[in-house]
């Protein structure tokens, strides 16, 4: 089964499956409704020193990839509750950043070997 992602501003729909929103902060501007979340696990999050280092820079994707894999690799209980949902089913990893070619939802996709049980 392959990860899917996407915007939280994006309108969810059925081929979503479980919503797992993968941001330490609540999207702006949107009701725990209208973003249509399952779950949050927002400590999968890359850290704020982390997130506040990349912010979003391009320039800074490849070291920002390698940080957020040593981050993920030591962060066991959260891998483990993202394995257990995506052996569930069908799910999208949901994030709220604008550029969707650099965020961390993408290295989770990207990386998907470490979240297969």
């Amino acid at each position: 089964m392959k990860i899917r992602i996407k915007r939280v501003y994006e309108q969810p729909d059925k081929n979503d499956g479980r919503r797992i929103l993968v941001d330490r902060i609540w999207p702006r501007g949107l009701t725990k409704e209208k973003a249509s979340i399952d779950l949050w696990l927002k400590d999968i999050a890359p850290s704020a020193e982390l997130r506040k280092w990349f912010n979003h820079d391009p320039g800074k994707w490849d070291e920002f990839k390698e940080k957020y894999l040593a981050e993920l690799k030591g962060n066991s209980e959260q891998v483990r509750l993202l394995k257990q949902e995506l052996d569930k089913g069908n799910a999208t990893l949901v994030y709220a950043a604008k550029d969707e070619k650099h965020n961390q939802a993408v290295v989770i996709q990207e990386n998907s070997a470490l979240f297969r049980g």
